[in-house]
């Protein structure tokens, strides 16, 4: 693997049947979606990496939702961010992503409605704009 360039990031919006994955760019501070990895009861380590590979990130994000609402997924996110972490030696930041699914959903209709958008929304573009929006809210917050 090359060197990681400290200014890209992947972002991962964490599901018990998909990850959505974004890259972005810290001087740029924007995120742009990638194609959402299938999960299941084993880790897709295969396709996870690849895109380390492909994009050599110098920081990974993961999405935590609020555990007192949602504690199963929250728990499985932050032991895939532990496995992250554990796997490739970067460093992994954990952002609170408690409403960005309905973030990534409101802006998907409101791009579809404006002519932006020609195909209907899937569940697949959810996945990786909320993973977008992870990013860009990480990247706000620095």
């Amino acid at each position: 693997m090359g060197k990681p360039g400290p200014e890209i990031l992947l972002a991962f919006d964490f599901g018990l049947r998909r990850i959505g994955v974004a890259t972005a760019n810290r001087h740029t501070a924007t995120a742009s979606p990638l194609k959402p990895i299938a999960n299941g009861t084993e880790l897709p380590w295969r396709e996870l990496d690849a895109l380390i590979e492909e994009w050599r990130p110098g920081q990974l994000l993961v999405g935590v939702p609020d555990p007192v609402t949602a504690a199963r997924i929250a728990a499985a996110a932050q032991a895939f961010a532990a496995a992250l972490e554990e796997r490739y030696g970067l460093p992994v930041a954990r952002v609170d992503e408690t409403l960005t699914s309905r973030a990534a959903q409101s802006e998907l209709i409101m791009a579809r409605r404006a002519g932006l958008m020609k195909k209907r929304i899937r569940k697949t573009s959810l996945d990786s704009h909320a993973a977008c929006l992870i990013a860009e809210q990480w990247l706000r917050e620095l």
